[in-house]
């Protein structure tokens, strides 16, 4: 039997791991059903969701050419007509977005390379490019220079004014 993407298929639950659920199709198929395709909510553990030996329904999502099956329990799910799913849930605070600030760097915060918002009517994108595609590597080199520089010189500011020790002055 040919595995064809969009085809609804029922496999038995052979594996799972903390990424998703290994699924035995017929004749000896295997595919992965990745954690975010699981359920249409947030899945923080697989196993909460599957056990091994569940027959689940699928729906074939991607066939790569090296014969991974990519699978999805949450789109084999018939809904009426006008359904939508609910939106993706809102990060809680200290999760894993709150470990990296926003703004400067490369982590896309918006801003000029002093965490600052870029102003609206300078008609200039960031560093003299065109603000599509993504930027070269010297580009990214280039940034990460002139950031590692700035953070030392903060550091040598902050540090050298801390030297003298605490307590009375040597003499």
């Amino acid at each position: 039997m040919a595995i064809e993407v969009g085809a609804k298929l029922e496999g038995k639950v052979t594996g799972i791991t903390h990424f998703g659920a290994f699924v035995d199709l017929s004749g000896g198929v295997t595919g992965l059903v990745h954690i975010s395709e699981i359920a249409d909510n947030y899945v923080k553990d697989v196993k909460d969701h599957l056990k091994i030996d569940d027959v689940v329904k699928v729906k074939v999502i991607n066939v790569d050419k090296d014969g991974k099956i990519g699978l999805s329990i949450k789109q084999a799910i018939d809904r009426p007509e006008g359904h939508t799913p609910p939106p993706p849930r809102e990060r809680s605070a200290g999760g894993a977005g709150d470990r990296f600030p926003r703004g400067g760097g490369d982590r896309g915060g918006g801003g000029d390379r002093g965490g600052r918002p870029f102003k609206q009517g300078s008609g200039k994108p960031p560093f003299g490019k065109p603000s599509f595609g993504k930027p070269s590597f010297e580009d990214k080199m280039s940034r990460f220079l002139k950031d590692s520089e700035e953070r030392i010189s903060s550091l040598k500011k902050n540090t050298e004014s801390k030297r003298g020790g605490r307590g009375a002055k040597r003499v």
